[in-house]
């Protein structure tokens, strides 16, 4: 028999003990004590994870067993990738917004962790069973909206950053991820229907959710402590 507790209340906890609000490097951000360079650098290492975020949508769209399902998949994947204001993109004005090239950006070399984070999601999305790989996207959408707000406020009160070309990536995700989170949780729940299935979508959240705190960790020493 499955467990009585509600598997995305068991997926919460496990976000909340990795809440990328809590890193060093979030808070130094709320707090305006990065620089600009902090930010750049930042930006540069977040780039590979946001062009690959579609990928991962992907796998699990092309893994996902029912029609309905994925029609709501591809609303997020089309959402990602379509025309001049794919997330990608909207991600490199921010970079411009903070002072870094495009060219710098796409030609930055990743950090171990950031290739990390990018290997950890492409596995759980594309090589595990499809509640594995919503239980990987859900721990990253669920999380991005407080820390799209938290990341806008912080732009605007301490870097004088307050374009609506570079503050974009960040307004789309409050209001898409919130829906795209709650898309995500149904699934989970739909699909976890065994004690081997909850086990296996348990492991995979709490990976994921290490990756991203780690990937910060990454950027705390790599352009903070440094």
């Amino acid at each position: 028999m499955v467990a009585t507790a509600d598997i995305i209340d068991e997926i919460r906890l496990i976000t909340e003990e990795r809440s990328l609000l809590k890193h060093p490097f979030y808070q130094a951000w709320q707090n305006g004590e990065l620089t600009l360079d902090h930010l750049r650098g930042y930006a540069s290492q977040y780039y590979p994870h946001v062009l690959a975020f579609p990928q991962y949508v992907s796998a699990a769209h092309a893994i996902c067993p029912g029609q309905g399902e994925r029609q709501e998949l591809l609303e997020n994947l089309i959402e990602e990738e379509r025309g001049d204001e794919n997330h990608p993109e909207l991600w490199l004005r921010f970079a411009e917004g903070v002072g870094a090239t495009r060219d710098g950006i796409e030609a930055a070399q990743p950090l171990p962790e950031t290739d990390q984070l990018v290997a950890t999601f492409r596995d759980a999305t594309m090589r595990r069973s499809f509640a594995e790989a919503c239980a990987a996207l859900y721990v990253y959408e669920s999380q991005v909206p407080e820390v799209a707000k938290t990341k806008i406020a912080g732009l605007k009160q301490f870097y004088g950053i307050d374009t609506e070309r570079a503050l974009q990536f960040f307004e789309v995700h409050i209001g898409a991820d919130e829906i795209h989170s709650a898309v995500g949780a149904g699934m989970v729940r739909r699909h976890v229907n065994d004690e081997a299935s909850r086990t296996a979508v348990l492991a995979t959240a709490r990976e994921c959710a290490d990756a991203l705190w780690s990937f910060l960790d990454g950027c705390h020493r790599e352009y903070v402590a440094a």
